[in-house]
């Protein structure tokens, strides 16, 4: 997958390397609306993830080295822990973080906030150790979880403007 895959409301992936998955999405909402959407344990349980789950844990020491833990609860009893630690914070213009779950190797994120007329384009790169474990995670549903999260963003972005 070498050119964008469309899912969801605009949300757009490609793979521009073979280690990396690029996901972008255009949010009409300033970039500092944004930005605090992800950084927030106010507003994070409310989009963050499918609608038919629950973060029902979202703890944030949001400074360089600090870390963050977000678990949620699906239908049927599942459960899915992310954790990881911030590496740069940049309001309201980039956030870097690692990522790790299920026992996989850490992922490096990369968001990145640009403002033009108050409309927010977010791009969020995702840095994975090999191509096996990128492709292994484009063969999951992330693409349509993470469109239907950023549904759910706009949704709630839209609500506080």
């Amino acid at each position: 997958m070498s050119g964008p895959d469309r899912l969801g409301g605009g949300t757009t992936f490609t793979t521009p390397s073979d280690r990396e998955i690029v996901v972008t999405r255009v949010l009409d909402a300033p970039r500092r609306l944004v930005f605090d959407a992800w950084t927030s344990p106010e507003h994070l349980p409310h989009w963050m993830g499918r609608r038919d789950w629950t973060m029902r844990v979202c703890e944030i020491d949001l400074r360089p080295g600090g870390g963050y833990r977000f678990v949620w609860s699906g239908p049927g009893g599942g459960e899915l822990t992310i954790s990881g630690m911030y590496r740069v914070i940049a309001p309201p213009e980039r956030l870097v973080t690692t990522e790790t779950w299920e026992g996989r190797p850490d992922v490096l994120n990369t968001l990145v906030l640009t403002e033009h007329d108050g409309v927010t384009t977010m791009t969020c790169t995702m840095l994975y150790p090999s191509r096996e474990i990128r492709d292994a995670m484009l063969g999951t549903d992330m693409r349509a979880g993470m469109s239907e999260g950023f549904d759910r963003l706009e949704d709630r972005l839209r609500a506080r403007a």
